[in-house]
């Protein structure tokens, strides 16, 4: 917890976490100042003024900093193991990535999709925010029907408001192509627009056809089978070197 998000217009802090967090692991006292952030606005800086057991009272805030740009990326994510997801979602919204589609794949299995911590998402998004002192949150969507989406929905990706054609990866193991030779030959400053990563056992080829028949062009790694967490960090790390 880098800085403490608030909601918009709040003078104080209530949120049990962060009063904990400002008590014990700050160790903050009356007269300290706090790295605040507005949740949807800027970042700045705030003086405790007191300090109750249900509250903290804010004194002098300047809100006086943009948060950091948002990186111009749509990750298509096969719904991994919810604990999973749920470390993915505060990497992903600490990286900037700017919206998250998970999506059902044949290796997601149906139990996931019950799983209480989808209901939890925004504690997860608000988690990432306070970890990267961002105030923006990264856009979560399910879609629970694959081949709907990939056929009516992700076609439109693909297009800037413009009507530019943008570009598009699915990382595969098994692709002929390496994500490194796909940057050389094809990329220069800019990187693709949208991002399809697997869950755990990766796509089938009947996803990866899919995808490529709409506009993906299918990556590798290399031969190494790698954790999905690992390829998301792996990967996105080239879109903040850009």
């Amino acid at each position: 917890m880098n800085c403490i998000l608030l909601p918009k217009e709040a003078k104080s802090i209530r949120d049990p976490q962060q009063i904990t967090h400002i008590n014990k692991i700050l160790k903050s006292k009356i007269g300290d100042s706090l790295t605040i952030a507005e949740l949807g606005g800027n970042i700045g800086k705030a003086t405790i003024a007191q300090i109750n057991h249900d509250e903290v009272l804010l004194t002098d805030m300047i809100l006086d900093k943009l948060p950091p740009a948002k990186l111009d990326l749509t990750v298509v994510l096969a719904l991994p193991r919810p604990k999973v997801l749920r470390r993915l979602i505060m990497d992903m919204t600490s990286l900037g990535v700017n919206k998250l589609i998970v999506v059902n794949s044949y290796k997601s299995e149906k139990s996931y999709w019950q799983s209480p911590l989808l209901k939890r998402i925004d504690e997860f998004v608000f988690e990432g925010l306070q970890q990267a002192i961002d105030t923006v949150p990264l856009t979560v969507e399910f879609k629970k029907r694959f081949k709907p989406f990939v056929e009516d929905e992700f076609p439109a990706l693909l297009v800037d408001e413009n009507g530019a054609q943008r570009h598009a990866v699915i990382a595969h193991p098994y692709a002929s192509q390496s994500w490194q030779t796909y940057l050389e030959d094809t990329f220069k400053e800019t990187m693709p627009k949208v991002l399809c990563i697997g869950a755990e056992g990766g796509w089938i080829d009947y996803e990866v056809d899919l995808f490529c028949a709409h506009g993906c062009t299918a990556v590798s790694l290399g031969e190494r089978i790698l954790r999905t967490e690992t390829v998301v960090n792996v990967l996105l790390g080239h879109w903040l070197e850009k």
